[in-house]
């Protein structure tokens, strides 16, 4: 499941609803996340719906992922998540070093 992420990744992480908060907020549950985590939500979401939550990989270690996006900031489990887009270096049209005469 996380086999091949890098840094720069987009991947998604499953979470549960526990509960809401606030009219705009709602307290989440994030498999292999030992913490209740608050994410903004304006949708009328229900106690123990799943929702996926979208992030971009900023640090990948021998078993863990961080992940950073609008709502989240967290450090879980690489095993958890799951790749949505590879992040793919832009094409260099001009070498970097000068042709030597």
């Amino acid at each position: 499941m996380g086999k091949g992420i890098g840094i720069g990744d987009e991947v998604v992480v499953t979470a549960t609803v526990r509960r809401r908060v606030t009219e705009d907020r709602v307290s989440v549950s994030i498999a292999g996340y030992n913490f209740p985590h608050s994410i903004r939500d304006t949708s009328k979401v229900k106690r123990g719906q799943k929702i996926e939550l979208t992030g971009e990989v900023s640090r990948v270690d021998d078993e863990k992922v961080t992940i950073i996006g609008p709502d989240l900031g967290i450090t879980v489990a690489i095993g958890t998540v799951k790749l949505a887009a590879k992040c793919r270096p832009p094409k260099r049209k001009v070498p970097l070093r000068d042709k030597v005469d």
